[in-house]
């Protein structure tokens, strides 16, 4: 359940009352703020959450400020509780009893933005939303047909140097601002704006055939349909669908995991609302007393 502190207790759907009826059972238990502290009673949901552990901050840009991305915090939450269920399902294996697993979006959120904790309290840096992607040297620019192309240069020279050969540049190293990783980090401007009208004089595709070739770190940016549409997902089997889905073909993504080579290949699309009340409401009956009330 994902109430605030309290509500479960109000609704007698506490981990005591129904731990005492099956002390076997694993009872997960997610919240905003978790279950102390002053925050405990306040409303969350996934901006507030990015906020309120420092994430946000890294991913808005200063000069113009505004909401971007996926629902990360209500993702790794469910990530991270997902993770504490199966721990204590295969310690049931053992004890025999259940366990209850509590964890909250700010606390998930907190670990998931493990690295710009571990900046500050290793090297007492704060980090901004630039700093990441000015130590890995990463960067995107348009090309000549509006569509993008991400490159992560990281510090071996090999990557630097197959650029230099893909932009037509061989003396470009020698400039002051490609001379060291600590030079491109501190001109991290002065090298985009030397690379963004090279690059924006030809089509994306044509750029990443050739720092393809060359081993340079590269991808389109893609949007989802392109992603699905590309011969990696294809060859991977990323999309899985049911044809005979409620509302027809479901399609999604499957797991990302494969088991001593078996991935998953088929899935089973959810039911509608309601569509297993009957069933639920037949596991709990009494044909003589009715429906058991607890």
């Amino acid at each position: 359940q994902n109430f605030r502190p309290g509500v479960a207790d109000r609704l007698n759907v506490d981990a005591a009352r129904l731990q005492a009826i099956n002390p076997a059972l694993v009872y997960a238990s997610i919240s905003g703020f978790g279950s102390e502290g002053p925050d405990r009673d306040r409303p969350a949901f996934d901006t507030v959450a990015q906020a309120a552990s420092g994430f946000l901050r890294l991913l808005v840009n200063p000069q113009h400020p505004r909401v971007v991305g996926p629902a990360i915090a209500d993702a790794m939450t469910g990530f991270y509780t997902a993770l504490g269920i199966l721990a204590a399902l295969n310690e049931r294996h053992i004890t025999g009893k259940g366990r209850v697993v509590e964890t909250s979006m700010f606390e998930a959120m907190c670990h998931f933005n493990l690295d710009d904790f571990t900046h500050l309290l290793s090297a007492d840096q704060v980090m901004g939303p630039y700093s990441r992607p000015h130590v890995s040297q990463s960067y995107v620019f348009q090309c000549a047909d509006g569509k993008w192309i991400a490159l992560h240069m990281s510090s071996p020279p090999k990557f630097w140097e197959n650029l230099a050969i893909a932009v037509g540049q061989p003396d470009m190293l020698s400039l002051p601002a490609f001379a060291s990783r600590e030079a491109r980090i501190a001109h991290y401007d002065d090298v985009l704006g030397f690379l963004a009208p090279i690059f924006a004089a030809r089509p994306r595709d044509a750029w990443t055939a050739d720092l393809t070739r060359l081993e340079v770190p590269n991808s389109a940016v893609l949007d989802s349909a392109e992603v699905l549409a590309s011969e990696q997902a294809k060859a991977l089997g990323i999309e899985v669908s049911d044809p005979d889905g409620p509302h027809g073909t479901f399609r999604t993504i499957r797991f990302p995991l494969t088991f001593d080579g078996e991935r998953m290949d088929s899935v089973a699309a959810p039911p509608v609302l309601g569509a297993d009340d009957a069933d639920v409401r037949r596991s709990i009956e009494r044909p003589e007393h009715g429906i058991r009330r607890g």
